[in-house]
Protein backbone atom coordinates (compact mmCIF):
# COMPACT_ATOMS: atom_id res chain seq x y z
CA UNK A 1 0.00 0.00 0.00
CA UNK A 2 0.74 3.67 -0.77
CA UNK A 3 1.88 5.57 2.28
CA UNK A 4 0.06 8.35 1.33
CA UNK A 5 -3.80 8.55 -0.10
CA UNK A 6 -4.38 10.88 -3.47
CA UNK A 7 -5.68 14.22 -2.54
CA UNK A 8 -7.97 14.25 -5.75
CA UNK A 9 -8.22 11.17 -8.63
CA UNK A 10 -10.60 11.00 -11.47
CA UNK A 11 -10.93 9.52 -14.98
CA UNK A 12 -10.06 11.36 -18.40
CA UNK A 13 -11.38 10.06 -21.48
CA UNK A 14 -9.54 11.22 -25.02
CA UNK A 15 -11.53 9.48 -27.94
CA UNK A 16 -12.94 6.92 -25.88
CA UNK A 17 -9.75 5.82 -23.90
CA UNK A 18 -10.60 6.42 -20.44
CA UNK A 19 -7.27 7.11 -18.81
CA UNK A 20 -7.08 7.11 -14.47
CA UNK A 21 -5.06 9.59 -12.30
CA UNK A 22 -4.29 10.61 -9.05
CA UNK A 23 -2.71 13.88 -7.66
CA UNK A 24 -1.01 14.06 -4.42
CA UNK A 25 0.45 17.18 -1.59
CA UNK A 26 0.29 20.73 -2.48
CA UNK A 27 3.79 21.99 -3.34
CA UNK A 28 5.68 23.61 -6.16
CA UNK A 29 6.41 22.84 -8.78
CA UNK A 30 4.26 20.16 -9.87
CA UNK A 31 6.11 16.90 -10.94
CA UNK A 32 4.28 14.42 -13.62
CA UNK A 33 5.35 10.67 -13.24
CA UNK A 34 4.59 9.49 -16.75
CA UNK A 35 3.86 5.54 -17.31
CA UNK A 36 5.89 3.19 -18.65
CA UNK A 37 5.49 0.05 -21.29
CA UNK A 38 1.78 -0.92 -20.85
CA UNK A 39 3.49 -4.01 -18.95
CA UNK A 40 2.90 -1.95 -15.35
CA UNK A 41 0.68 0.87 -14.03
CA UNK A 42 1.53 3.49 -12.12
CA UNK A 43 1.95 1.36 -8.97
CA UNK A 44 5.60 0.86 -10.15
CA UNK A 45 6.12 4.52 -9.11
CA UNK A 46 4.95 3.42 -5.45
CA UNK A 47 8.83 4.63 -3.56
CA UNK A 48 8.35 8.05 -5.37
CA UNK A 49 5.19 9.28 -4.39
CA UNK A 50 4.45 9.81 -0.77
CA UNK A 51 8.36 10.89 -0.42
CA UNK A 52 8.21 13.82 -3.59
CA UNK A 53 4.78 14.31 -2.37
CA UNK A 54 6.19 15.68 0.94
CA UNK A 55 7.73 18.61 -1.37
CA UNK A 56 5.54 19.20 -4.49
CA UNK A 57 2.30 18.66 -6.32
CA UNK A 58 2.55 14.95 -7.65
CA UNK A 59 0.55 13.70 -10.50
CA UNK A 60 0.82 9.99 -11.90
CA UNK A 61 -1.68 8.37 -13.85
CA UNK A 62 -1.81 4.51 -15.16
CA UNK A 63 -0.94 4.14 -18.67
CA UNK A 64 -3.33 3.32 -21.64
CA UNK A 65 -3.56 -0.32 -21.38
CA UNK A 66 -2.75 -0.76 -18.06
CA UNK A 67 -4.01 -0.26 -14.71
CA UNK A 68 -7.31 1.31 -14.43
CA UNK A 69 -7.41 3.02 -17.50
CA UNK A 70 -9.22 1.47 -20.95
CA UNK A 71 -7.22 -0.93 -23.14
CA UNK A 72 -7.78 -0.51 -26.49
CA UNK A 73 -7.58 -2.87 -28.70
CA UNK A 74 -5.87 -1.12 -32.25
CA UNK A 75 -1.91 -0.81 -32.31
CA UNK A 76 -2.32 2.51 -33.83
CA UNK A 77 -3.89 3.65 -29.47
CA UNK A 78 -0.19 2.47 -28.34
CA UNK A 79 1.77 5.12 -30.41
CA UNK A 80 3.93 7.87 -28.51
CA UNK A 81 1.65 11.05 -29.54
CA UNK A 82 -1.57 9.15 -27.83
CA UNK A 83 0.72 8.78 -24.49
CA UNK A 84 1.94 12.09 -24.69
CA UNK A 85 -1.58 13.71 -25.27
CA UNK A 86 -2.98 11.09 -22.55
CA UNK A 87 0.02 13.14 -20.36
CA UNK A 88 -1.68 16.87 -21.56
CA UNK A 89 -5.18 15.69 -21.03
CA UNK A 90 -4.27 14.30 -17.29
CA UNK A 91 -2.56 18.00 -16.74
CA UNK A 92 -5.69 19.76 -17.56
CA UNK A 93 -8.01 17.56 -15.73
CA UNK A 94 -5.60 18.14 -12.31
CA UNK A 95 -5.43 21.89 -12.43
CA UNK A 96 -1.52 21.33 -13.61
CA UNK A 97 -0.30 24.15 -15.64
CA UNK A 98 3.35 22.85 -16.17
CA UNK A 99 5.43 20.42 -14.67
CA UNK A 100 8.38 18.44 -14.46
CA UNK A 101 8.42 14.88 -16.30
CA UNK A 102 9.91 11.76 -14.86
CA UNK A 103 9.62 8.98 -16.90
CA UNK A 104 11.49 5.42 -17.05
CA UNK A 105 12.02 2.79 -19.73
CA UNK A 106 9.62 3.48 -22.63
CA UNK A 107 7.80 6.19 -20.94
CA UNK A 108 11.45 8.70 -22.65
CA UNK A 109 9.54 8.47 -25.80
CA UNK A 110 6.24 10.34 -24.40
CA UNK A 111 8.41 12.66 -23.09
CA UNK A 112 10.53 13.64 -25.66
CA UNK A 113 7.68 14.25 -27.67
CA UNK A 114 5.75 16.41 -24.47
CA UNK A 115 9.26 18.37 -24.51
CA UNK A 116 9.89 19.32 -27.61
CA UNK A 117 5.96 20.01 -29.00
CA UNK A 118 4.85 21.72 -25.65
CA UNK A 119 7.36 23.53 -24.39
CA UNK A 120 5.01 25.87 -22.58
CA UNK A 121 3.78 22.57 -20.14
CA UNK A 122 7.33 21.37 -19.58
CA UNK A 123 9.72 22.73 -16.87
CA UNK A 124 12.16 20.10 -16.90
CA UNK A 125 12.61 16.17 -17.28
CA UNK A 126 14.26 13.41 -15.80
CA UNK A 127 14.85 10.23 -17.96
CA UNK A 128 15.55 7.25 -16.12
CA UNK A 129 16.56 3.95 -17.38
CA UNK A 130 15.01 5.52 -20.57
CA UNK A 131 14.52 3.09 -23.59
CA UNK A 132 14.69 5.62 -26.39
CA UNK A 133 16.39 3.19 -29.16
CA UNK A 134 19.50 5.23 -30.32
CA UNK A 135 21.82 2.77 -29.62
CA UNK A 136 21.37 -0.89 -31.06
CA UNK A 137 19.83 -3.81 -28.55
CA UNK A 138 21.86 -5.79 -26.24
CA UNK A 139 23.86 -8.51 -27.40
CA UNK A 140 21.62 -11.27 -25.47
CA UNK A 141 18.21 -9.10 -27.44
CA UNK A 142 19.38 -9.72 -31.07
CA UNK A 143 17.62 -13.12 -31.04
CA UNK A 144 14.50 -11.40 -30.77
CA UNK A 145 12.42 -12.10 -34.12
CA UNK A 146 9.26 -10.37 -32.86
CA UNK A 147 6.70 -11.71 -35.85
CA UNK A 148 7.78 -14.95 -36.47
CA UNK A 149 6.40 -18.00 -34.94
CA UNK A 150 9.37 -19.93 -33.12
CA UNK A 151 9.47 -23.45 -31.46
CA UNK A 152 10.59 -23.74 -27.88
CA UNK A 153 11.62 -20.11 -27.43
CA UNK A 154 14.21 -19.39 -24.98
CA UNK A 155 15.53 -16.16 -23.36
CA UNK A 156 14.86 -13.02 -25.31
CA UNK A 157 13.28 -15.34 -28.57
CA UNK A 158 10.18 -15.32 -26.13
CA UNK A 159 9.88 -11.19 -27.08
CA UNK A 160 7.38 -12.52 -29.26
CA UNK A 161 3.76 -11.45 -30.15
CA UNK A 162 3.09 -15.80 -30.76
CA UNK A 163 4.19 -16.55 -27.78
CA UNK A 164 2.38 -13.68 -25.30
CA UNK A 165 -0.81 -14.86 -27.04
CA UNK A 166 0.06 -18.51 -25.89
CA UNK A 167 2.34 -18.47 -23.17
CA UNK A 168 1.95 -14.84 -21.87
CA UNK A 169 2.58 -15.70 -18.02
CA UNK A 170 5.73 -17.05 -18.72
CA UNK A 171 7.33 -14.35 -20.76
CA UNK A 172 6.34 -12.04 -17.74
CA UNK A 173 8.47 -13.90 -15.56
CA UNK A 174 11.37 -13.98 -17.60
CA UNK A 175 11.00 -10.13 -18.01
CA UNK A 176 10.97 -9.43 -14.52
CA UNK A 177 13.89 -11.38 -14.20
CA UNK A 178 15.75 -8.76 -16.81
CA UNK A 179 14.31 -5.90 -15.20
CA UNK A 180 15.94 -6.27 -11.57
CA UNK A 181 19.13 -8.19 -11.80
CA UNK A 182 20.01 -6.88 -8.78
CA UNK A 183 20.46 -9.25 -5.82
CA UNK A 184 17.91 -9.88 -3.57
CA UNK A 185 15.09 -8.00 -6.02
CA UNK A 186 12.82 -11.04 -5.10
CA UNK A 187 10.18 -7.96 -3.57
CA UNK A 188 10.26 -6.25 -6.93
CA UNK A 189 10.13 -8.87 -9.63
CA UNK A 190 7.14 -10.45 -7.21
CA UNK A 191 5.08 -6.70 -7.82
CA UNK A 192 6.22 -6.19 -11.48
CA UNK A 193 4.97 -9.82 -12.47
CA UNK A 194 1.79 -9.31 -10.49
CA UNK A 195 1.00 -5.78 -12.02
CA UNK A 196 1.92 -7.52 -15.67
CA UNK A 197 -0.47 -10.38 -15.44
CA UNK A 198 -3.33 -8.04 -14.74
CA UNK A 199 -3.30 -7.61 -18.54
CA UNK A 200 -2.72 -9.62 -21.88
CA UNK A 201 -0.31 -10.62 -24.10
CA UNK A 202 -2.61 -9.24 -26.51
CA UNK A 203 -2.59 -5.84 -25.22
CA UNK A 204 0.75 -5.37 -24.68
CA UNK A 205 0.81 -6.74 -28.62
CA UNK A 206 -0.97 -3.84 -29.73
CA UNK A 207 1.53 -1.81 -27.32
CA UNK A 208 4.36 -2.86 -28.95
CA UNK A 209 3.22 -2.71 -32.12
CA UNK A 210 2.06 0.85 -31.86
CA UNK A 211 5.72 1.93 -30.88
CA UNK A 212 7.76 1.15 -33.86
CA UNK A 213 7.58 4.02 -35.87
CA UNK A 214 9.83 5.04 -33.34
CA UNK A 215 12.95 4.86 -34.84
CA UNK A 216 16.54 6.35 -33.64
CA UNK A 217 16.23 8.89 -36.19
CA UNK A 218 13.15 10.57 -35.70
CA UNK A 219 14.07 10.22 -31.75
CA UNK A 220 17.21 12.43 -32.54
CA UNK A 221 15.35 15.04 -33.92
CA UNK A 222 13.14 15.65 -31.59
CA UNK A 223 16.17 15.44 -28.75
CA UNK A 224 17.50 17.85 -30.44
CA UNK A 225 14.92 20.00 -30.44
CA UNK A 226 14.80 20.39 -26.67
CA UNK A 227 15.45 23.64 -25.07
CA UNK A 228 14.50 22.99 -21.28
CA UNK A 229 16.94 21.15 -18.46
CA UNK A 230 17.72 17.93 -18.64
CA UNK A 231 18.84 14.90 -16.27
CA UNK A 232 19.52 11.23 -17.27
CA UNK A 233 20.19 8.36 -14.77
CA UNK A 234 20.95 4.92 -15.93
CA UNK A 235 22.14 1.79 -14.40
CA UNK A 236 25.36 0.03 -15.64
CA UNK A 237 23.79 -3.17 -14.72
CA UNK A 238 20.43 -2.63 -17.22
CA UNK A 239 19.78 -5.41 -19.28
CA UNK A 240 17.11 -4.61 -21.07
CA UNK A 241 18.20 -1.39 -22.49
CA UNK A 242 22.09 -0.69 -21.78
CA UNK A 243 24.08 2.36 -20.52
CA UNK A 244 25.29 3.25 -23.60
CA UNK A 245 21.22 4.01 -24.55
CA UNK A 246 21.47 6.84 -21.52
CA UNK A 247 24.20 8.28 -22.52
CA UNK A 248 23.27 8.87 -25.93
CA UNK A 249 20.34 10.67 -24.55
CA UNK A 250 22.12 12.90 -22.33
CA UNK A 251 24.30 13.64 -25.60
CA UNK A 252 21.40 14.43 -27.69
CA UNK A 253 19.51 16.23 -25.05
CA UNK A 254 22.90 18.32 -23.46
CA UNK A 255 21.50 16.69 -20.16
CA UNK A 256 23.57 15.82 -17.64
CA UNK A 257 23.98 12.32 -16.60
CA UNK A 258 24.13 10.41 -13.31
CA UNK A 259 25.41 6.64 -13.50
CA UNK A 260 24.22 3.80 -11.22
CA UNK A 261 26.71 1.35 -10.53
CA UNK A 262 24.95 -1.75 -10.87
CA UNK A 263 21.86 -0.79 -11.24
CA UNK A 264 19.30 -2.43 -13.77
CA UNK A 265 16.17 -1.53 -15.52
CA UNK A 266 14.13 0.33 -12.50
CA UNK A 267 16.55 1.83 -10.03
CA UNK A 268 13.78 3.87 -8.38
CA UNK A 269 12.48 0.57 -7.15
CA UNK A 270 15.80 -0.80 -6.62
CA UNK A 271 17.43 2.19 -4.88
CA UNK A 272 14.17 4.32 -4.45
CA UNK A 273 16.43 6.74 -1.79
CA UNK A 274 18.80 7.48 -4.22
CA UNK A 275 16.77 8.35 -6.82
CA UNK A 276 14.68 10.21 -4.57
CA UNK A 277 17.07 12.87 -3.77
CA UNK A 278 18.06 13.01 -7.37
CA UNK A 279 14.57 14.00 -8.62
CA UNK A 280 13.85 16.16 -5.49
CA UNK A 281 17.40 18.05 -6.26
CA UNK A 282 16.12 18.80 -10.21
CA UNK A 283 12.73 20.03 -9.39
CA UNK A 284 14.17 22.34 -6.67
CA UNK A 285 15.19 24.97 -9.59
CA UNK A 286 11.71 25.34 -10.17
CA UNK A 287 10.38 26.00 -7.04
CA UNK A 288 10.53 29.92 -7.73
Amino acid sequence: MRARYPECDGIVARDGVEIRYERYGRGRPAILLLPAWSLVHSRHWKMQVAYLARHFTVVCFDGRGSGGSGRPPEPAAYTDAQFASDALAVMDAAGIGSAVLVSVSRGALWALRLCAEHPDRVLGSVFIAPTARLMPPLAERRVERFDEVIDHPVGWQTYNAHYWKTHYPEFVTFFAGRIFTEPHSTKQVEDATGWALEIDGETLTAAHLGLECCDAASTRRRAARLACPVLVIHGTGDAVRGYDEGVALARCTGGALVSLAGAGHFPHERDPVRVNLLIKQFADRFRR
